[in-house]
Formats: C-alpha cells, sequence, structure tokens
C-alpha cells in the first residue's frame, strides 16, 4: 500500500476495496449462546459498526475443548454456521465487510465451561483464576497434546476457516497472541515439550505455523490474516526471546502471501514493531496502545502508526463505544466512553447496543429485550 498519514483515504486488502483504513478489532463480548451461536443481538452489534473500513469478528472457537469462557462464540456446527450468516448478511447489506477470527484458547478454558479438560501443550496451568458459568475458578491443570491431538486440531482449525468462508465472511483471522493456544505454543514457560513441537524457536513456532499454513490451503492464504503480540504478557505468557521468536515465526508465514499480519498494541517507538515492519513484506495492520480514549488521542494514535508504516490500523473500544466511529473521527466530534462494567461475562444490551449515535439517539435497533443468556 501507499503510505499515508489520512486514515480516510481507501485502501486494498487483496481482492478487496476498503474505503478507508480504520478496522474494527475483534473483541470478546460473551452475547453469543451457551452453545456459540451468534445471537440476534449480535447481528444488531456488528451491522451498527458497518462503516468500519473492515470488521474483524470476535474469536470464535474451532472446536469445543477450545472454548475460553461462557457464552463466546463458536465455528463448528451447522448451527454456528447459520448464526454468523445472519451476521454477515446484515453488515453487508449495510456496505461492510468481515473477517472472523479463530481463536483456540488452549490452557485458558475451564471444565465447568466445556465439560472438557482444557489441553495446552505442556500441562502448565493458567496462574490465575478463569471466568465460568459458576463464577471464577481456579484454572485447570491442562492435558499436553498428543501427536493425535495436534493433528486433529491442525484439521479442525482449516474446517472453521471453510465454515467461516461459507457463512459469508471475506476471510480469517489465526488468532496466535494473547496467551491462547497458539501463543502457548511459542512461548517458552508453556512449551516445555521436547519434541517437534518444543524446544528451539523453530520448533516453537512450528504448530503457529501448521495451522495458518492448512487455513490457507483450505480457504486461500488471500483470506487469511494472522494476529501476533510480541512480547505480551497476557494470560500468564512469558516469552525468553521476542526477537527471534518472532523472525522465525515470519520466516515461515511471508511466504504464504496472507492477506495480512496484524500486531497486538503496536508501539512504533519498540525496535521489535521497527524490525517486523521492515521484514513484513505484506500488509500490515497496526493496534495503537492507546493513552486515552479522546477524538484526539485515537487520531493521533491512528496516524501515527501510519507514519510508522502500518497500512491499516484496528481499534477495539473506541468502535465497542461508538457504532459512528467512522463519521465522528471524520468530524472531530467527541466519543462516547466505554463503559466497563458491561464489558464481559454479563450479556444483555447494556453497554453492547445502547451507545448514542452523534444525533443523540441509541443507533437504530438497539434497544432490543435483554438477551436471555446472561452468565452473570
Amino acid at each position: 500500500m501507499t503510505q499515508t498519514t489520512d486514515f480516510l483515504a481507501p485502501a486494498r486488502l487483496g481482492r478487496l476495496a476498503l474505503p478507508h483504513r480504520l478496522v474494527m478489532a475483534p473483541l470478546t463480548r460473551n452475547r453469543a449462546e451457551a452453545d456459540g451461536t451468534p445471537t440476534s443481538l449480535m447481528t444488531t452489534h456488528y451491522a451498527e459498526r458497518a462503516t468500519a473500513g473492515l470488521i474483524i469478528a470476535e474469536g470464535s472457537t474451532p472446536n469445543a475443548v477450545g472454548q475460553t469462557y461462557p457464552n463466546i462464540t463458536a465455528i463448528h456446527t451447522d448451527r454456528h454456521e447459520a448464526g454468523w450468516r445472519r451476521v454477515t448478511e446484515a453488515v453487508r447489506a449495510g456496505g461492510g465487510r468481515m473477517f472472523l477470527q479463530l481463536q483456540h484458547g488452549g490452557r485458558v478454558s475451564h471444565p465447568a465451561t466445556t465439560g472438557l479438560t482444557p489441553v495446552s501443550p505442556s500441562p502448565v496451568p493458567l496462574p490465575e483464576t478463569i471466568f465460568t458459568p459458576h463464577g471464577h475458578r481456579p484454572a485447570a491443570v491442562p492435558r499436553e497434546m498428543t501427536a493425535d491431538d495436534i493433528r486433529a486440531t491442525v484439521a479442525d482449525f482449516a474446517a472453521a476457516a471453510r465454515r467461516a468462508v461459507a457463512a459469508g465472511f471475506e476471510g480469517v483471522e489465526v488468532h496466535s497472541a494473547n496467551g491462547m493456544l497458539l501463543h502457548q505454543f511459542l512461548a517458552d514457560n508453556t512449551n516445555r515439550r521436547t519434541d517437534a513441537y518444543g524446544g528451539s524457536v523453530e520448533k516453537r513456532v512450528r504448530f503457529a505455523a501448521e495451522v495458518t499454513e492448512a487455513v490457507a490451503d483450505a480457504i486461500g492464504a488471500g483470506r487469511v490474516g494472522i494476529r501476533i503480540s510480541p512480547g505480551s504478557t497476557v494470560n500468564g505468557i512469558a516469552e525468553d526471546d521476542t526477537d527471534g521468536l518472532y523472525a522465525a515465526l515470519l520466516a515461515r508465514l511471508k511466504e504464504l502471501d496472507l492477506a495480512y499480519l496484524h500486531l497486538v498494541r503496536s508501539d512504533p517507538e519498540t525496535g521489535w514493531y521497527r524490525r517486523i515492519r521492515a521484514d513484513w513484506p505484506g500488509v500490515l495492520i497496526g493496534n495503537p496502545d492507546l493513552t486515552g480514549l479522546t477524538t484526539e488521542a485515537v487520531t493521533r494514535g491512528v496516524e501515527d502508526l501510519l507514519a510508522a508504516g502500518a497500512d491499516l490500523v484496528a481499534l477495539g473500544r473506541p468502535f465497542l463505544a461508538n457504532p459512528d466511529l467512522v463519521e465522528r473521527l471524520r468530524r472531530g466530534a467527541p466519543l462516547n466512553p466505554v463503559r466497563d462494567r458491561y464489558f464481559m461475562y454479563v450479556g444483555g444490551a447494556d453497554g453492547y447496543n445502547d451507545y448514542p449515535a452523534l444525533d443523540g439517539q441509541p443507533s437504530r435497533d438497539s434497544m432490543v429485550a435483554l438477551d436471555g443468556g446472561r452468565v452473570a
């Protein structure tokens, strides 16, 4: 892409023409049905944000054991696929485009939620409690994945990607960030294996690479992005060699000609950001670590990332609280504050579909009845 700091300038993402460079980042909001099927609340929520250049929908599990928390979305049954199709049709009717993030929680899961023992590269539990249908519980010790588990999980990701395209998504994002399963294979504190998937950085990147390669084979590399979070300590992750780890991962991935690479909390001042931008030959989506959620702070964060070589910029909470975020930033209008108490685990329309638009009225169709699937 041509470098610019004008976030309203049009852009391309492979075969997709984007009206501007602002992307809605994936946000876990726990508004799905208990089995992971998207709800009418979600259809409304995403449709109201169809003016984003691209929407990356929240992490959806490719299999049952991959579920992290109650009421998150999934994409491994016909019912899930049909539910997501209602969402993509509503967004497309509003002129929007969507990718779906594929997320396996690995050890970030609990039998009280799934009825299954979590899996992970090694039997190292999450060092904190995890939310379940019965409130916060101590983390369970995960079962170390066998070679058969690994092969089956790779196949599950590929099958989920095919379902996502059948459901109307333009593509998928492989979630290899924030302490989820693929990140657990990357990090040495969660991956203590001594086989072909553990030890050296080349072996620790193998699982993430094989998942991404399988997804690309299933639906075409031009429909596939990957999200990484170098140096992140979310969910108890610790990386021993961030620079070497991601150099090895990108060396394997960059030959695939993926749709994009998505960097969580991109700071243009860090050495790893500059090295990744220099090394990655394709589209880079930056995700600013915002100092505030004012119009000025968001605009500055977006422009700084574009100036530092990002092609697109993903925003989470600003889109959450402002269904008309693009228009607000275009006008320099004030932004709605995020109401954190409704962010996760509570269900319902409050703090989800009732944020007002610029005219002072709740966004269209937002005052629907509360979802009956509250989990807390």
